[in-house]
């Protein structure tokens, strides 16, 4: 069984990634970043799978079609 993917928060985005909080969103909206998944109704959050996975290659990184990823 793998292990549960993290939730990463956007001050440690920010740190992991040393990108702007603005820059950050307009990637999302370009859709060259991960987007955020709802945590609760004032919290929302990265997958730390997808993070590492922009990191490791930040210029060719496109989201993955997961089936029954609802996002």
């Amino acid at each position: 069984m793998p292990a549960p993917d993290r939730i990463v928060r956007l001050n440690t985005l920010l740190v992991r990634t040393g990108l702007s909080r603005s820059t950050i969103y307009r990637k999302i909206a370009d859709g060259t970043f991960p987007p955020q998944i709802r945590i609760s109704i004032n919290a929302a959050g990265w997958r730390e799978s997808d993070v590492n996975r922009w990191v490791a290659n930040p210029v060719t990184w496109r989201p993955t079609e997961e089936v029954g990823d609802v996002r």
